[in-house]
């Protein structure tokens, strides 16, 4: 609903993904690594749940098991949406959103994506953590999902 639901806000941000020959070239420190990504969809009706397909399909091709994950960074459409997803995916609450989500800090439609992924490779070398899920459900039933590696 309108009342649970995160707010738009202005925002950038930025993440730059490279090869491990670049990052050394040009004397970066690579936070992790790129194990899986996955886009799925659902009908539109319910498109909040698109993260949970993707999800599933980027910890199957990552051969990681939800268990493993020590950092989620789950897009907050809405708090029902981020409920279903946390519930359908079996994710512990400790490990979700860990300094806030979307509904916490506001939701910058340009830049969410970035801001999520550069939040769960910053949280990871933060926690120690090992893997990390980062999602966002689209409009019209869709869902991405990316998982990454602590370097």
């Amino acid at each position: 609903t309108a009342g649970t639901s995160s707010p738009l806000t202005d925002g950038a941000s930025a993440v730059l993904v490279c090869t491990e020959a670049y990052a050394e070239k040009h004397g970066l420190t690579p936070l992790a690594r790129l194990r899986g990504v996955a886009v799925a969809g659902c009908a539109p009706e319910i498109m909040g749940i698109g993260p949970v397909a993707a999800t599933r399909k980027a910890l199957a091709r990552s051969n990681i098991q939800v268990g493993d994950l020590d950092v989620v960074e789950l897009n907050e459409a809405f708090a029902s949406q981020a409920l279903a997803c946390i519930s359908d995916l079996g994710l512990r609450e400790d490990t979700i959103n860990i300094d806030g989500g979307a509904i916490a800090i506001g939701h910058p439609l340009g830049a969410t994506g970035a801001r999520i992924v550069g939040k769960a490779a910053s949280l990871l070398q933060r926690e120690g953590g090992r893997y990390a899920l980062a999602t966002q459900c689209i409009g019209g039933g869709q869902g991405i999902a990316t998982i990454l590696e602590r370097i």
